[in-house]
């Protein structure tokens, strides 16, 4: 009599429906299409509604710029072709946000913030999102050549519900709303104290984050996966730190607050987090070598022990 031993019945697949793959994938942070298609819905729905780019041009200047540099400096220093979602993202940005009659700022800038992501690291990390540094150093160097977006979307709120609804769709699907939400309510909350300090009216304190630049700062900018910190909780204490640096530059009557706030404490809180991981984790390796160094004469003595107790073992 011969027993036939078989392996284990195959496990089937777990059924899923045939759309609900790609439809997650999609929504994921391994797609970097979504920002993209949001960044330009931004930017159709303002030029179509308020015509608030400088020119088609110039912003075309500012994304070839971006992706230029992207490309030279991707093949340069990674030996590769690096992805473009992030240059056109930084060069649609700088085109949307930069406002001048001359061509040099939007390619200046668009130089600056991609060079930053190669030239501005450390522990392989860059410090600064892109464009918010790039802008950042156009407006503080060159103010007389340079100014901001200051276009809001008036009284057409549909533009305005619109992006808000997409963005905040997107954002909550990559898992970063409790960023943007962090910021939003402190920004709220402070506008109050503002008004109270300044005698402003409230509204118009308010009236900022209601434009597309703040559409730009809040969805793009301080929720950057490459230059915020890593825990869920590190980045609602810094966008609450932004909002924070941001209404004390404004009681200061600081033009460009969001971006030199962000400037300012999204790299600190970077590097914070880059020493205390390193920190700690050498603190971990001193008390694994500190334990392994004790441990070690222990088991020396009791394998001695054991062989003397048992020599015909040894034979």
């Amino acid at each position: 009599m011969t027993t036939t031993i078989s392996g284990p019945a195959p496990v089937p697949a777990p059924s899923s429906s045939p759309g609900s793959k790609p439809r997650s994938r999609f929504f994921s942070l391994d797609n970097r299409f979504l920002a993209p298609v949001l960044i330009t819905g931004i930017l159709l729905a303002g030029q179509i509604t308020f015509g608030f780019l400088e020119s088609y041009t110039r912003t075309l200047l500012a994304i070839s710029a971006s992706i230029a540099m992207e490309l030279i400096l991707g093949r340069l220093m990674l030996g590769k072709w690096p992805h473009l979602a992030s240059a056109y993202i930084t060069g649609i940005s700088i085109g949307i946000l930069v406002r001048s009659p001359a061509f040099w700022p939007y390619i200046l800038c668009a130089l600056i913030s991609i060079t930053s992501k190669y030239a501005i690291r450390w522990h392989g990390r860059h410090l600064w999102n892109p464009s918010n540094l790039g802008v950042s150093a156009l407006f503080f160097l060159a103010p007389a050549s340079v100014a901001g977006l200051s276009i809001q979307w008036g009284n057409a709120l549909w533009p305005m519900l619109i992006i808000w609804a997409l963005g905040s769709a997107i954002i909550w699907r990559l898992k970063r709303f409790h960023i943007c939400a962090t910021y939003v309510a402190t920004f709220l909350a402070l506008s109050g104290l503002r008004s109270a300090i300044t005698g402003d009216p409230w509204l118009a304190a308010v009236a900022p984050i209601t434009g597309p630049m703040y559409q730009l700062f809040v969805f793009f900018m301080i929720t950057d996966p490459k230059t915020t910190v890593r825990s869920w909780r590190g980045q609602c204490v810094v966008a609450f730190a932004v909002a924070v640096a941001e209404a004390l530059l404004r009681l200061n009557r600081v033009v460009h607050a969001p971006y030199y706030a962000l400037f300012l404490v999204g790299p600190a809180a970077v590097v914070i987090e880059i020493w205390w991981n390193e920190h700690r984790r050498a603190a971990l390796q001193r008390a694994d070598d500190e334990h392994a160094h004790e441990t070690k004469p222990a088991l020396v003595e009791a394998s001695a022990c054991g062989t003397s107790a048992n020599p015909v073992q040894s034979l």
